[in-house]
């Protein structure tokens, strides 16, 4: 294997590989004609997906004159998939397989894209489309079962030359059995289910000690995510260092297949993908050939047509890489291939299912990555970075996205007033641009990232911004770890500036205000000489396990005429006076909807910001200014919270999100410390360990194994909070 170059960041020229020739000839060039007789074009299309994959393989269907339908669960009942069509159809589930059947034979629907996730690779499905008489969008039944099983792909892959990582792949699946495997291949190791994929039912073992509750995790969660067979259990070493470059390969059923260049996935959390992109940085341009090279040669190896990603491990130690999985489907990340190659990933599907040739050529594909520069794509997660990236759901209050162009795409699956339920996966949207070099395209993801405003919900856009200005980021020394290895720098706290809280407290008072005549009036009744100051105490809203609370900040606001205001802000964790600011003319901009945007004249700038409240709890208050967004709570006069009897529950656990229970780690009447499991919950199918915020004795465990509980629910209360709440 080749070593990496750091300095080689573009694919330049082809170099000829050193590297021993795939076992047989991989066909690239399709013929100039197609032959028409096997040409049976797509009339109609039922997409058994959801969400933003669902509308994008609307959009493109559309454009080809397909008529399409849809699907939804009284859960989608209003979503913007199920209002794209004036053909959707009600369903209990999307994992339903033979009501999908059952329903394009009874509307008369002659094929069927799965889009990523549910049914997309379940070959079992595949087989009963094609036999119902309905083309199945995808590749050929036999070829997804052989990917499909994680363990007899890395026999194909090692009798087709490919290599694989080092490993146990066997039916022996006993506790003792794949302890013993793990301690021959020497720790660490990774676990992983045999129907693995998005990161689930995928564990890090670091030593024996903690081999069977991982296994036991594991096991768990791919049940949950996969069914039956998702425990059975892959044993791999674990590259310390790994990079996750994949490649876009697609082949049509005349034996040609092409590489549509490679990406680089490593940014992830949770084992799961935050940003893609393409060409991946830092790798020299032999390396990049022979995994194009070697994909091809997966796919080849079992007769595979269609759209397909096949994953390698890169070790940013030596340089070499090992075969992961083979995705059979389209990817989450598509969009990136198809911004660096100017190609429609899913009319290519269309066109392929209805018996067409490949459009293009390796060498025609080769020459427009040259041309086209580098993309990325940022996935917009209803999450909490500060928590642990625990995923999020709720209505989309306000939400605002960036404008779109040639070189700026969303494909997104919720406008403002939908709700994202914790049903499904948290996506929101993908966010792909792309720039004449990586440099520019970083650049201008982060431009975009700025525009974007969400309230209603936590976000990773703040946490992409940050990963945008990383220098280690820029300089492309990405790997599967660069999250936990630069968290400081990702996480560290910002400063809010004065103008934030100023801006704030005048967006309270101008929605206070009725309207006033043509020349304003003072602050009060309409008096000058009457009360015209106003004060406003805030604090910044922290989602991170501080157990101080933030500082308090006091803004003052005193009208001297017509949108004409002296501010004063004063910080509870400051020895300096004040900041006081004079002569400030702020500007409210009529809107009918819960945003107020306010443009005001400070001493040396001019400032727009979009305020937006919470109607559900006013006193939460999100700033939007400078491309940076700021939460808010607006703190309620002491006299305020002793009358309504607010009293703050302390020393508890409560739900991150909304959840089930799947075991208490603790019993009531144990002692424990800080950082001890208390409670094991999931959500969205990903499990996730509430650990105790403080030393203390557990007095009560509110919920048992099965139950369901919202967000904001205690899960178990201290003997000290018991006390308090009596």
């Amino acid at each position: 294997m080749r070593f990496l170059k750091r300095h080689s960041h573009r694919l330049r020229t082809v170099v000829p590989s050193s590297r021993p020739s795939p076992r047989r000839p991989i066909s690239t060039h399709p013929a100039a004609s197609n032959d028409t007789t096997s040409i049976v074009p797509i009339k109609s299309l039922l997409i058994a997906n959801r969400g933003e994959i669902a509308l994008r393989i609307a959009r493109t269907a559309a454009s080809m004159g397909i008529r399409t339908t849809t699907l939804y669960t009284d859960v989608d009942a209003s979503s913007q998939h199920a209002k794209c069509s004036p053909n959707s159809l009600a369903l209990n589930s999307y994992l339903n397989g033979a009501h999908i059947i059952s329903l394009a034979q009874k509307h008369g629907i002659d094929a069927l894209h799965p889009g990523y996730g549910f049914l997309s690779e379940n070959p079992t499905f595949a087989q009963a489309c094609e036999d119902a008489g309905i083309r199945f969008v995808g590749p050929p039944p036999k070829a997804m079962e052989e990917m499909g099983d994680k363990a007899r792909s890395k026999e194909i892959m090692n009798a087709a030359g490919v290599p694989c990582v080092p490993g146990y792949h066997g039916s022996e699946q006993s506790v003792e059995q794949l302890r013993a495997h793990a301690q021959k291949i020497k720790y660490p190791v990774l676990l992983k289910s045999v129907k693995g994929g998005g990161g689930k039912g995928m564990r890090i073992v670091k030593s024996d000690e903690e081999f069977e509750a991982q296994l036991r995790s594991a096991r768990q969660e791919a049940r949950a995510s996969f069914g039956d067979g998702g425990e059975v259990m892959l044993v791999e070493k674990y590259v310390v260092r790994p990079r996750h470059v994949e490649v876009q390969v697609f082949a049509d059923r005349y034996g040609n297949c092409v590489a549509l260049g490679e990406r680089d996935c490593s940014v992830q959390r949770r084992h799961q993908k935050i940003l893609e992109e393409s060409p991946a940085p830092v790798l020299d341009d032999v390396t990049r050939k022979d995994l194009w090279d070697k994909a091809r040669t997966a796919a080849l190896a079992v007769g595979y047509v269609g759209a397909g990603t096949v994953e390698f491990i890169l070790d940013k130690d030596t340089g070499e890489f090992y075969f992961m999985e083979m995705n059979t489907r389209l990817q989450v990340e598509h969009p990136v291939s198809e911004m660096v190659t100017g190609t429609d990933l899913v009319e290519w599907q269309f066109r392929v299912a209805a018996g067409e040739r490949l459009p293009l050529t390796q060498d025609e594909i080769e020459e427009r990555i040259l041309e086209r520069g580098a993309a990325i794509e940022a996935r917009i997660y209803a999450e909490n970075p500060e928590k642990g990236f625990f995923p999020d759901s709720g209505k989309l209050v306000h939400l605002v996205t960036p404008k779109t162009s040639e070189d700026v795409r969303i494909d997104a699956g919720f406008v403002e007033g939908d709700t994202v339920s914790e049903a499904y996966d948290g996506m929101i949207a993908k966010l792909i641009v792309r720039g004449r070099d990586r440099e520019t395209a970083i650049r201008k993801l982060e431009l975009a990232l700025r525009e974007y405003e969400v309230v209603g919900l936590s976000t990773n856009i703040e946490f992409l911004k940050r990963l945008c200005r990383s220098q280690a980021f820029i300089e492309g020394e990405v790997e599967t770890g660069f999250i936990d290895k630069w968290r400081e720098e990702l996480f560290q706290p910002k400063h809010v500036s004065d103008e934030v809280f100023a801006q704030a407290a005048l967006g309270l008072l101008h929605s206070s205000q009725s309207p006033s005549g043509p020349h304003g009036k003072p602050l009060g009744f309409g008096e000058a000489a009457v009360q015209n100051t106003r004060k406003f105490a805030f604090r910044v809203k922290r989602d991170d396990d501080a157990e101080t609370k933030p500082d308090l900040v006091q803004v003052e606001l005193t009208q001297s005429g017509n949108n004409l205001y002296s501010i004063s802000v004063s910080r509870s964790d400051s020895s300096e006076t004040p900041q006081v600011l004079e002569n400030i003319v702020s500007e409210p901009v009529s809107s009918a909807s819960a945003a107020k945007k306010i443009t005001t004249f400070f001493p040396l700038s001019r400032i727009e910001s979009t305020l937006v409240q919470d109607p559900a709890a006013p006193e939460k208050l999100t700033v939007f200014q400078l491309g940076e967004k700021t939460e808010l709570v607006l703190e309620q006069p002491g006299w305020f919270e002793k009358a309504l009897g607010l009293k703050e529950i302390a020393a508890s656990v409560v739900a991150p999100m909304p959840c089930k229970i799947l075991r208490n780690e603790v019993e009531e009447g144990q002692e424990v410390e800080k950082g001890t499991p208390l409670v094991v919950i999931e959500s969205m199918k990903m499990e996730t360990v509430i650990r105790s915020p403080q030393k203390g004795v557990v007095k009560k465990l509110a919920h048992k194994e099965g139950d369901i509980c919202k967000a904001g629910t205690v899960l178990v209360l201290f003997e000290d909070a018991e006390a308090a709440a009596e």
